[in-house]
C-alpha cells in the first residue's frame, strides 16, 4: 500500500503514529465549540433582523476564530507530522502538501507538480 500524506503509515512508523495536534486537541475542541457558538449567534442575528454592519462583524469575528483555529492546527502539523517525514526522508511530499493547502486556504491556485 502507497502511503499518503495523511495517513498514519506515510510516517513511517505505522500505527503508533499521533498526529500532532492530539496534544492541543482539548483545546482544538474548545475553540470550536466556541465558533459553533458563534454560528448559532449570528444565525439569531439574522433572525432578529438585526443591523447589516452588526452581522459583518461578527462574520469577521467568526473568520478570525476559525483562521486561529486553522494556524494552530497548521503549526502542530509543521511541528510535528512534517519533521517526522522529514526524519523519515519523506520531507518533500509533506512540505508540498502544506504548501498546497496554505495557497488554497488564501484563495491562490494550486501549483502543479513538483517543486523540487
Amino acid at each position: 500500500m502507497a502511503a499518503t500524506p495523511g495517513h498514519s503509515t506515510a510516517h513511517g512508523i505505522g500505527d503508533t503514529f499521533r498526529h500532532s495536534y492530539s496534544k492541543d486537541k482539548a483545546q482544538l475542541v474548545r475553540r470550536l465549540a466556541r465558533i459553533e457558538g458563534q454560528v448559532r449567534g449570528i444565525a439569531r442575528m439574522i433572525e432578529r433582523e438585526e443591523y447589516c454592519v452588526d452581522i459583518l462583524q461578527q462574520t469577521a469575528a467568526l473568520r478570525a476564530a476559525v483562521d486561529s483555529l486553522a494556524i494552530l492546527v497548521l503549526e502542530d502539523h509543521v511541528q510535528g507530522c512534517v519533521r517526522t517525514a522529514a526524519a523519515h526522508g519523506e520531507a518533500d511530499r509533506y512540505v508540498d502538501e502544506v504548501v498546497d493547502v496554505v495557497r488554497r486556504t488564501l484563495g491562490r491556485p494550486v501549483r502543479g507538480g513538483s517543486r523540487g
